[in-house]
């Protein structure tokens, strides 16, 4: 008997496709969770790692859980020795392409050496592991890609320091200032997980298929290197920077408008309320004395004005990555490794997607309606 279909939407939006317990998106309301608890008040309480122990886990850690479980996955981010060689070269064959493009051939550089295979019949436990050395290796691979191709030599990761600390030392090799670790800390658990965005989807996809987790880690680093999903606070910091003063807000908000542009850094496909995830980085914003937030703060003011005149039905509101431009570049972050960074924190969330989709799998596969040329012949 023959699967009966039913017409969804474009982009699926709104449509349904799994349950899940790992966190939730409520639009709306402007509001959303990792397994119940809110995340923006997780960012200002607690320490990444928390988190990260919070999705593959289960629940938050006690001090004592916390303090084994960072110092389990910071030994992880050591890379073999016999695997350096081969990731450096990589880095360097990616020549002028965007930063995710050769990270996503260092993940899968990296899952080919660590030998993983298929999950599909695999212990459960030992998957769930593999998923969290994938994760841990995500910021030694960004620190010693973004050194290989500038001619720097790579710095061994510090376990003893937290992700945050040990990215920016890894990129640098300086000792990070302690408002820009915590700042950078506050973006990577915001951007952890946002319900079935695309690159969650494109990991759950993979796995449904029973391929290996690292197959499904480099799909979601290519659905997030889209202009559409994790490139945008790069655009918004370059607006800014075009924009460059105050008094030049309203003319070239205005300007841009009239040519039909779109302002990077407003509207989101899900939120009819402000981004949860902008407010907290508007604040870790003013944190920092630097005139770009004064500017941020003003250009925010115009564009929301203006786009409230022109669209009065349509509430286009701020969303994250309007702020997380301009909280890495505080950070000391290139504005070329922001999609870099935003996969960090993201492979946390696509790690523990990838665990429950293969914890209760059916193969992901849906329906089309074809509509070509009729049928010719019999």
């Amino acid at each position: 008997m023959p699967v009966p279909t039913i017409d969804a939407p474009p982009g699926l939006e709104g449509v349904v496709v799994a349950e899940t317990a790992i966190g939730d998106v409520r639009g709306d309301e402007g509001f959303y969770h990792y397994r119940g608890h809110p995340a923006p008040r997780l960012a200002e309480s607690r320490a990444f790692e928390d988190v990260w122990h919070l999705l593959h886990v289960g629940d938050l850690p006690t001090r004592a859980e916390g303090d084994g479980f960072r110092r389990h996955v910071g030994s992880m981010r050591r890379l073999p020795a016999d695997l350096v060689p081969l990731l450096r070269a990589a880095a360097v064959a990616g020549g002028d392409l965007p930063a995710l493009v050769w990270l996503r051939s260092l993940v899968s550089l990296t899952a080919q050496h660590a030998g993983l295979t298929p999950w599909l019949g695999r212990d459960a436990e030992a998957v769930a592991d593999e998923a969290l050395h994938l994760v841990a290796a995500m910021p030694t691979l960004v620190g010693l890609g973004w050194r290989t191709r500038n001619g720097l030599a790579e710095l061994d990761p510090d376990p003893g320091r937290g992700v945050a600390a040990d990215l920016l030392a890894m990129l640098h090799g300086t000792e990070p200032h302690p408002i820009a670790v915590r700042a950078l800390e506050r973006y990577l658990v915001l951007t952890i997980d946002h319900g079935f965005n695309a690159s969650t989807l494109a990991a759950r996809v993979l796995t449904s298929t029973g391929a290996d987790l690292g197959s499904g880690m480099v799909a979601a680093m290519g659905a997030l290197s889209g202009p559409l999903h994790g490139g945008a606070p790069v655009h918004a910091l370059r607006m800014l920077e075009a924009i460059g003063s105050p008094e030049r807000a309203w003319p070239w908000i205005e300007g841009s408008l009239d040519r039909g542009e779109r302002l990077m850094g407003f509207g989101h496909r899900v939120y009819r309320t402000e981004d949860p995830r902008s407010v907290v980085l508007r604040s870790v914003a003013e944190e920092f004395t630097d005139p770009i937030v004064a500017l941020a703060i003003e250009v925010e003011g115009v564009a929301l004005a203006a786009l409230q005149r022109r669209h009065p039905q349509r509430p286009l509101r701020t969303n994250v990555e309007y702020y997380a431009g301009v909280v890495l570049h505080l950070c000391g972050i290139p504005s070329e490794l922001f999609p870099a960074v935003f996969a960090v924190s993201r492979s946390v969330g696509w790690a523990a997607h990838m665990v429950e989709q293969a914890s209760a799998n059916r193969l992901i596969r849906p329906a089309s309606r074809y509509v070509g040329t009729p049928r010719v012949g019999t």
